[in-house]
């Protein structure tokens, strides 16, 4: 049996640092770490729907966790596909990157009914494991990255595609490979605009941004920061949150870290949520952590 331990705010408070401090801070005031809960193997994939409920993996579990506005926490489906990224599409539904199968789905939350989009194969050749999702919010197009980390769960053999960068249109039900120039994509998040697109490449330590094309293929590509990510999110003035090392890293339009949040356990990635948005959720290991912000997330997270 699997235990899951909740913690209050009142008697649990993680021993994390908040550094630089400044007028500027995407930070409320006297803002610190929480612990929201713990117990988990591997948390991963946070996502919050519009009423700011937060969805997130427990990835070795093979389930998927709600975090609800109220604090009560959930298993929301289990098994899950062995779900990892994951990213709220604007009809409501729940995009799940399920690399048991190199899949991914889409999920009625009212039914939890998961329907496969697509998954297997691209041009003859195994999918390495869809892992980080992002959902243009006004094509609806699924933009995921395909990294290879290998699974015990797999009975398959060695990698047979490229570590890449895809696109997935539910409109005409296509899939097609925009990036295979990275080390290793992980971490990706567009801009609430649907106009530029930021992919995190881990291996190689470097996140770049691209223009999106209104066909949804990319150009422009051009460094951002000089971190790589697992997981990232957005903010409402355009600040992009990296995970790498046992932080998060606050980085502006401009390319500049204005921001760092010392997290103790290394996190995975992030998501806005709350009833307000003004909440940032950070999985990290075998745990939720939380912290309150001045600013409010955009879009799909």
């Amino acid at each position: 049996m699997h235990t899951v331990i909740l913690f209050t705010t009142a008697t649990l408070l993680a021993a994390a640092s908040i550094q630089p401090s400044s007028p500027q801070s995407v930070l409320a005031p006297g803002a610190h770490v929480e612990k929201v809960a713990g117990g988990f193997i591997f948390t991963e994939g946070p996502t919050a729907d519009r009423s700011g409920n937060v969805f997130f993996v427990d990835q070795d579990n093979n389930r998927i966790l709600e975090y609800d506005t109220r604090g009560k926490l959930t298993t929301f489906l289990q098994p899950s596909g062995y779900a990892n990224g994951m990213a709220f599409d604007p009809d409501g539904h729940l995009i799940a990157a399920a690399d048991e199968k190199n899949e991914m789905w889409s999920i009625d939350v009212a039914t939890k009914k998961a329907t496969v989009l697509f998954g297997g194969a691209y041009e003859g050749k195994l999918l390495n494991g869809p892992n980080d999702v992002w959902v243009d919010p006004r094509t609806r197009r699924i933009y995921f990255t395909d990294p290879y980390y290998q699974r015990k769960w797999w009975k398959r053999g060695p990698k047979e595609s490229p570590e890449a960068v895809y696109v997935y249109s539910p409109k005409d039900r296509k899939l097609l490979r925009l990036l295979d120039d990275l080390e290793q994509p992980n971490g990706i998040i567009g801009t609430p605009d649907g106009k530029t697109l930021y992919v995190a490449d881990i291996r190689g330590q470097k996140t770049y941004a691209y223009d999106i094309q209104s066909d949804g293929r990319l150009t422009g590509k051009r460094l951002f920061s000089e971190l790589g990510s697992d997981g990232m999110t957005i903010d409402s003035e355009g600040n992009v949150y990296l995970t790498s090392g046992p932080k998060v890293h606050v980085i502006d339009r401009a390319g500049r870290e204005i921001e760092s949040i010392d997290v103790p356990e290394a996190p995975s990635n992030v998501c806005f949520g709350g009833a307000d948005t003004r909440t940032l959720f950070i999985t990290a290991r075998t745990s939720l952590y939380s912290i309150r912000t001045r600013v409010h997330g955009v879009g799909p997270q």
